[in-house]
């Protein structure tokens, strides 16, 4: 399984795997993809420095990215206190009320309070930057499409290659003129921020449209070796798998969950919704009774980034501390349907692995 894009990085397989998780991350690139760990769950600085120095010393001397969350134009901000001053007061109570029809219990008084995911704010996405080019990463991902150029250039200049998710034509024609090294075509099966447009309509179509001017990851609704070789089969350079490496066993182990991991085993490919609540952008998340409270008639509209994520940064940590699989909050694509266990990382990519061999050899053996 080799692409020119898996041998420059020096990877033994063209799968990229994003996720929250450092030992997941960890354990993807020790087993021949690369990991690229997500870091806007990090508010402090401080935290995500010691989480980079725990990657650089558990992944062999072997690649791996982070993954940041920073808006191509630098908005105007505030502090998290300057910022919650802006949240209507109806949202508040209904978010509250929903909690409390819901059964989920209040955070305990020794319960740290989490003030919102101020990673979605361009300084906190910044010194995520700036902390992961003081360790070893070789890839910094941006969640958001083409970060601003002087991150590009300042990402280059460390010897790092840039890559953006794209749900269009235009947006990936964009990234390529702004600098990024690689595109990310991410269809609208995918977990978390996406687009409408399916993988398998968008990433030809992208591919077509960059015509060789930088290498394309396929993304969305990716979770198994034959999938891997039907975009292999496209053009692409490799697959970004995010949902498939939510029931990790490492994931668990890394303090995920086990009630998300519940909800995700019982859930079909029909189970997610895409919806702002997340953080005010489209997002695919798991079908949940809290979904289905955002969904109903007296329910007020999604506040735009980050608002909303301030919003409802404190009821999903409620929500997680609850373990309840029914009011599970959180972003998940379509492939979910086909996680049947808990499964350590290496048996997901030997079997990533065989189902592709089997698929190309179901294709040479079409060519008679």
């Amino acid at each position: 399984m080799k692409t020119a894009l898996a041998e420059e990085f020096g990877i033994e397989y063209p799968i990229f795997a994003f996720t929250p998780s450092k030992y997941v991350a960890a354990a993807v690139t020790r087993a021949g993809g690369m990991g690229v760990l997500g870091a806007v769950r990090y508010n402090d600085p401080a935290e995500l420095d010691e989480v980079l120095t725990w990657m650089d010393e558990n992944t062999d001397g072997k690649p791996y990215g982070v993954d940041v969350v920073m808006p191509n134009k630098v908005p105007t901000e505030g502090s998290s206190m300057d910022l919650g001053a802006m949240i209507p007061e109806e949202h508040k109570v209904f978010v509250n009320r929903v909690l409390d029809d819901l059964g989920v219990p209040p955070l305990g008084d020794d319960a740290g309070k989490n003030a919102g995911v101020l990673g979605w704010l361009h300084s906190v996405a910044q010194s995520h930057v700036d902390v992961a080019l003081k360790h070893r990463p070789v890839l910094i991902a941006n969640a958001l499409g083409s970060p601003p150029v002087e991150v590009i250039e300042q990402s280059h200049a460390a010897g790092l290659k840039v890559a953006a998710l794209a749900g269009s034509t235009k947006h990936a024609l964009a990234h390529v003129e702004n600098g990024v090294d690689i595109v990310i075509a991410q269809g609208g099966e995918a977990g978390g921020h996406t687009g409408e447009v399916a993988t398998m309509v968008l990433v030809p179509e992208i591919i077509r449209a960059l015509d060789g001017r930088a290498p394309v990851l396929a993304a969305g609704g990716l979770g198994d070796g034959t999938q891997v070789a039907a975009v292999v089969g496209m053009g692409a350079q490799g697959a970004w798998m995010g949902s498939r490496w939510l029931t990790a066993a490492e994931y668990a182990e890394d303090g995920g969950s086990r009630a998300m991991q519940k909800a995700l085993l019982a859930a079909t490919s029909r189970d997610t919704v895409r919806s702002r609540i997340y953080s005010g952008k489209p997002a695919r998340l798991l079908k949940s009774k809290w979904t289905d409270a955002w969904a109903a008639d007296d329910a007020p509209d999604a506040l735009p980034m980050p608002l909303q994520n301030l919003l409802v940064a404190e009821a999903h940590q409620r929500i997680s501390e609850a373990q309840d699989p029914e009011v599970v909050a959180m972003p998940a694509g379509q492939i979910i349907g086909s996680l049947d266990g808990i499964v350590p990382v290496a048996d997901t990519m030997a079997q990533i692995v065989a189902e592709y061999e089997a698929a190309v050899e179901r294709l040479r053996a079409s060519l008679g």
